[in-house]
């Protein structure tokens, strides 16, 4: 018991249990971190700071298309009005907004510097920030009676006590916090993905979680990197809780004349070069690290990530890699707690909870919002219907007005000659005179025309669920068209321990080994020489589009959309295990990093160089093009041929020489200005060359009506097209018997952005399309469905076909369609690429 003692006559002292006293202490302040500060709304992924911070700069007129003004101004304004917490609390949050490294879709626009993963912002008074685009997404509608509006702090203003959001910024940009009893930690998603996913949901309310997984599989981290193991994502995606690994993405490559190095370009989520560097030596001094000369942080804001670790001669590059990722933070694991408030009570959620949330809050705003414009409308067509009835009769109108003593009175006899309402005779009062001309009255009747059409357009969503639905998900689609970028981390089923074990040999035997391109643009190599099986058990990114035969200590040339074949140690590829079907390209690196192609260039096809020239014998043959460019393997190792391009404008070339070895680069075409390869394979004199273009033309002739060129020849003519399409696949089919081959196409939109709207899909046998002449039109391959008008892929080769979606998922194709041009099938996902 609480003790008095002595106390002043006048003083009022009351006894208080103390055990009572903390409880209910300890429970208001609980209370108030759990709901005020620490956790996320599950509506708009914002916690209050947040919220606050995106409102009253919405207030302050900060836009995008405005300048930047101080942070501190911000944070004084936020401070004042709504968040009476502190400016260094409200300034942390404001810069978490901003940073890219932490934000996949960043809210506010940083000018100055606003920290890196390894040092703290400058002060509030050193920068400036403005609302960001993807912001104005989250404040739409807030004035339109779409949220709830209350009091603030001091009850002196409103504030939202949930923002519109058509963004689902919860899964987008993760959160984190920790409150009394609980915590929460997201990850953040890839935005087209998540709208994808939702957009399903909303059309399939029973959707299960492995249906939602096909659009979602997993984060999408702002830094890139890799993914590894993708069991703990499920099992998060389930019950709210799981963990995955993070790992930084690798290439070996020479840092000197004599020496190798490991490059790190992505490291994991939230994980600093500086720390990395602070780890590694630490590691090296007590001897758990082995093989590393040096370290350089050549990190910048102009070339992005770049940590070079230089190897020791005589180690291997792989082993050391390795240890590296055992030992320092170049691999870290990533808790995820999805804990949210839902309906003011914290929860925790799976993915389809997280979804449902949001899909309930687009659906509530959006059907508040049409009851605001409605309304409005109603009251326009009200106030227009009046003044139509004034201009219609302004003689009389005016003859009322000036014969009334005042105004009120001037007031109630035009409510009661012209039988109008109280605000049509207001709203008439004052008419300016402007209004009185002959188009006015054109202008009003147009005017009531366009509400009355609105008001039907408005009632229609209000007394219909499904057109409700409509519109949030077109709302959903937009929103992702404009703000949504392409996935940035690779996902890996496996945790690749198995190629990155630390008994790595230093020396390596040149033994053969088949060297794989995936759909995906993953590069991999088996451990072995032995012919990878065609069937057997599949996994995500093991749809390999090309693929050679060497040795382990060889190289290989990989054929660029830029028309030059890039040199490629073997070394430096990630090895994968053997398996009874293809191996696993999970374990696989970027081609693109491999051999550092620039920005815009693509790896479309491999080949060794002893397998460029008539002469070769004893390689993988190469042939079958999607619309990236990317080619897919024959039946079996065979003489392969001349090396044959196909360029976008329609020219395509026989290479009549064998490529130079040792060489880093070799140009093999002269491109004009604008043209780029997209296919390569080989072919022989007897060979069926085919060629699909963006207007759904397909045309077949033997390989023999293409003269060899050398390699500064520019190709000639090989198909007939519009003049706004493009030639988007090269295939090779062997011999005159093209029985056995298939033609696959995608059709879809080319102003729809990649990677959200599905298209169609259809599968024919290639013998189905007669042969035709060099350069002539060829003949339709499909038909286009509503909304559709081009194709954006295709690809030419056997059976077995197998597609993959963006994030590297098998993707099901229809069954086959015997008829040469018939129309496609609706697809449930997009696809990225196809092969074997």
């Amino acid at each position: 018991m609480a003790q008095t003692g002595t106390t002043h006559p006048k003083e009022h002292v009351v006894e208080v249990n103390v055990s009572d006293e903390m409880r209910s202490s300890f429970l208001e302040y609980s209370y108030s971190v759990i709901y005020a500060r620490a956790l996320p709304d599950a509506r708009d992924g914002l916690k209050p700071v947040q919220r606050r911070i995106l409102f009253q700069m919405g207030q302050m007129g900060l836009r995008p298309d405005k300048g930047h003004v101080k942070s501190s101004r911000v944070v004084g304004d936020v401070m004042g009005k709504l968040h009476p917490h502190g400016d260094t609390a409200i300034y942390d949050a404001m810069v978490r907004l901003a940073q890219p490294f932490t934000m996949r879709l960043p809210l506010v626009d940083g000018h100055g510097n606003f920290g890196s993963l390894d040092d703290g912002p400058a002060a509030s008074r050193y920068t400036e920030a403005r609302l960001a685009p993807a912001a104005l997404a989250m404040l739409a509608g807030l004035d339109e009676n779409t949220v709830d509006m209350v009091p603030n702090y001091d009850n002196t203003l409103r504030q939202p006590s949930v923002l519109p959001s058509a963004i689902p910024n919860l899964l987008v940009n993760g959160s984190s916090g920790i409150a009394v009893g609980m915590a929460t930690n997201m990850p953040p998603h890839n935005l087209v993905e998540v709208v994808q996913g939702a957009q399903y949901l909303l059309k399939h309310p029973q959707a299960t979680l492995d249906e939602l997984m096909r659009f979602i599989p997993g984060p999408d981290l702002p830094e890139g990197g890799k993914i590894v193991g993708l069991d703990g994502i499920r099992e998060a995606y389930e019950t709210g809780r799981g963990t995955f690994r993070t790992r930084a993405t690798a290439k070996i490559e020479k840092v000197s004349a004599r020496k190798k190095g490991i490059i790190f370009t992505e490291l994991p989520y939230l994980v600093g070069p500086e720390k990395v560097i602070d780890k590694l030596k630490t590691a090296v001094q007590s001897k758990k690290v082995k093989g590393v000369s040096n370290v350089q942080n050549l990190t910048d804001r102009h070339h992005g990530t770049r940590l070079v670790v230089e190897v020791k001669n005589g180690f291997n590059p792989e082993a050391v890699l390795a240890q590296l990722y055992k030992h320092t933070p170049l691999e870290d694991s990533f808790g995820i707690n999805n804990v949210a408030l839902v309906g003011g009570q914290p929860q925790t959620l799976g993915l389809r909870q997280l979804l449902q949330v949001f899909i309930d809050h687009r659906l509530e705003v959006v059907r508040r919002r049409s009851e605001h414009r409605l309304g409005k409308a109603r009251d326009d067509l009200h106030l227009t219907e009046g003044l139509l009835i004034a201009v219609l009769n302004i003689d009389e109108v005016i003859a009322v007005i000036r014969s009334s003593d005042d105004t009120p009175q001037a007031k109630e006899r035009l409510m009661a000659v012209f039988d109008l309402s109280e605000q049509q005779a207001e709203y008439i009062l004052e008419l300016r005179l402007r209004r009185l001309t002959k188009y006015s009255q054109i202008e009003l009747e147009e005017r009531k025309s366009e509400l009355e059409e609105k008001i039907r357009e408005l009632e229609e969503i209000l007394a219909s669920r499904d057109r409700l639905e409509a519109v949030v998900s077109d709302e959903m689609a937009e929103v992702a068209r404009e703000y949504g970028t392409p996935r940035r981390t690779i996902l890996l089923e496996s945790d690749g321990s198995e190629t990155l074990a630390a008994d790595v040999p230093l020396e390596v035997a040149d033994e053969p080994t088949w060297v794989m391109l995936s759909g995906t643009g993953l590069l991999a190599r088996t451990t072995s020489g032995e012919v990878p099986a065609r069937s057997g058990p599949r996994a995500p990114h093991d749809a390999v589009t090309s693929m050679g035969l060497t040795t382990a200590r060889g190289q290989i040339g990989l054929v660029t959309s830029h028309g030059r074949v890039v040199s490629v140690d073997v070394l430096t590829i990630p090895a994968v295990p053997d398996a009874a079907g293809l191996p696993a390209l999970a374990g696989g690196s970027r081609a693109h990093e491999l051999a550092g192609l620039e920005k815009d260039e693509k790896a479309l096809a491999i080949v060794t160089f002893a397998s460029t020239g008539n002469d070769s014998a004893e390689t993988e043959e190469t042939g079958d093009a999607d619309a990236d460019g990317k080619t897919a393997p024959k039946a079996g190792p065979s003489e392969p041929g001349l090396l044959t391009l196909l360029t976008a404008a329609g020219k395509i070339k026989r290479l009549s020489e064998p490529l130079p070895a040792g060489r880093v680069s070799t140009d093999v075409i002269t491109l004009a200005d604008g043209d780029s390869v997209v296919g390569a394979g080989f072919s022989r004199d007897t060979d069926q060359i085919v060629i699909v273009s963006s207007d759904a033309q397909l045309l077949r002739f033997e390989a023999s009506l293409v003269r060899a060129q050398r390699r500064a020849g520019q190709g000639i003519a090989g198909i007939n097209m519009a003049s706004d399409a493009r030639a988007i696949a090269l295939g090779i089919a062997p011999g005159d018997d093209v029985s056995g081959a298939y033609v696959v196409t995608i059709a879809g939109s080319a102003d729809a952005l990649p990677g959200t709207v599905p298209g169609s899909a259809k599968v024919t046998p290639l013998d189905r399309f007669p042969a035709k002449g060099r350069a002539t039109m060829g003949v339709r391959a499909q038909r286009f469905l509503k909304g559709e008008d081009e194709l954006q892929l295709a690809y030419i080769g056997p059976e077995p076909l197998r597609a993959i979606t963006p994030a590297g998922q098998p993707a099901a194709l229809p069954e086959v369609d015997e008829r040469r041009d018939a129309s496609g099938t609706a697809l449930d996902v997009t696809v990225h690429a196809i092969g074997i």
